[in-house]
């Protein structure tokens, strides 16, 4: 008879502990700093094209440099550099707390304020695309791989708590005491944040690179990830899924002129998706998924299609709680079913790199997203925009469907991946 596995496994371990409350903090930190910056811009020009080019401001950096951060991260210790991007990230955040400030706003001008939040908005995403690689590869290392499935739960679980506490506390801050206040939480969130990455022991690095040039060690992350079907097909599906599903960069329009809730009300839409994803996560902790898990994925990416659909033509504040609860709760399948597998297939020495391409082809895909959104809105109306999205992703889960018999048949078994 097979042992049943420790759903708290990885937790046994110190230095995994650390890593996890800094990434919960970094998570409260950014997604605040997303939500007030979202509602601040919104207030100030009533512009939903703008709403899209906040994500579309860090998605260029991300993408256009991510190979090169992946490459750093393989070849650099990975602690002092995830902590020195986390303190680039506090610096952007004091001068955010400055140029937001009523005073500078009346001084600049509320044109200027937009520019100049573009521009950290743009360094942020220079940021992310060391930092990200740096994070993955750090936390593949101080765990053994046998307790990889059980760390990502809870790496999960971490990220997405703090995604249900960063909006509500940050659209109820800004909402009670303003802007300033709250970019002082979001710098004290991080400072804790840099704390914690300290408290973990410098890793051997595993990547030397010899006679290559950058350009050829930074591509071979992209030919392992083209190479490996089974990963190209969950990372194509979460793309495509996740540019156009997304409606989170139209939340604020919801908040002020279809829902009538304001900022706080805009804090509870944004953090309801991850509510849903952290109630899945821990699910998922005591009862993995193993079998049929590339029929199990398809069916939660076609389900959160079908609840942003529902979302989109709710005028009902709790019903479309709702819908972003489940839509929240079927993403935390496909999340926790592609980070095991690229955490299982992916060798030691080419984390970092594997790691650019996820981020290349998913985390920014957030961003272009939110772009995405935030035109078509601007052409066609709000409803409309968010309607086409989730529709699109049911189409998009239908030709994965019949394109990719890969998927269909994945088992989250270490032998059947590799």
């Amino acid at each position: 008879m097979t042992k049943k596995k420790d759903p708290y496994q990885a937790l046994q371990y110190k230095e995994f502990r650390f890593f996890l409350v800094a990434r919960f903090l970094i998570t409260i930190a950014l997604t605040m700093q997303a939500v007030i910056i979202g509602y601040e811009i919104y207030e100030l020009t009533s512009s939903k094209i703008l709403l899209g080019l906040i994500g579309l401001a860090e998605a260029i950096p991300a993408i256009g440099i991510a190979l090169y951060g992946g490459y750093i991260a393989d070849k650099s210790e990975k602690r002092n550099m995830l902590a020195g991007f986390i303190a680039l990230y506090t610096l952007m955040c004091v001068a955010l707390l400055f140029i937001t400030h009523p005073i500078a706003v009346n001084t600049v001008g509320k044109q200027n304020v937009v520019i100049l939040i573009f521009l950290f908005i743009f360094l942020t995403g220079i940021a992310r695309s060391f930092a990200g690689p740096a994070s993955w590869g750090l936390s593949a290392q101080i765990i053994p791989k046998e307790v990889y499935q059980s760390a990502i739960t809870w790496s999960s679980s971490a990220w997405q708590s703090g995604a249900v506490l960063g909006p509500a506390v940050g659209g109820l801050l800004v909402g009670t005491f303003g802007l300033t206040v709250t970019f002082g939480v979001i710098i004290i969130f991080l400072g804790i944040a840099i704390f914690s990455i300290f408290q973990i022991e410098k890793k051997p690095i595993l990547f030397a690179p010899k006679n290559e040039t950058v350009f050829y060690s930074a591509m071979q992350g992209l030919k392992f990830v083209f190479e490996n079907k089974v990963i190209l097909s969950c990372i194509s599906l979460d793309l495509f899924a996740v540019l156009f599903g997304g409606a989170v960069a139209l939340l604020p329009v919801y908040a002020k002129d279809i829902l009538h809730v304001g900022a706080e009300g805009l804090g509870y839409l944004r953090a309801a998706q991850a509510i849903g994803a952290i109630l899945m996560l821990l699910v998922l902790a005591y009862f993995p998924i193993k079998k049929n898990a590339g029929m199990i994925l398809l069916s939660a990416v076609f389900g959160f299609g079908i609840f942003i659909i529902l979302f989109g033509i709710s005028t009902n504040f709790i019903f479309s709680m709702f819908c972003l609860i489940m839509s929240g709760a079927l993403d935390g399948i496909s999340v926790t079913v592609r980070h095991t597998i690229i955490q299982l297939a992916t060798p030691d020495h080419m984390r970092g790199r594997v790691s650019a391409v996820n981020s290349m082809f998913i985390g920014s895909s957030n961003e272009i997203g939110e772009f995405e959104s935030g035109a078509t809105a601007q052409l066609f109306g709000t409803v409309p925009a968010v309607i086409f999205g989730g529709c699109m992703t049911c189409l998009v889960v239908a030709v994965t469907y019949f394109i990719s018999p890969s998927i269909k048949k994945l088992e989250l078994t270490e032998d059947h991946i590799s």
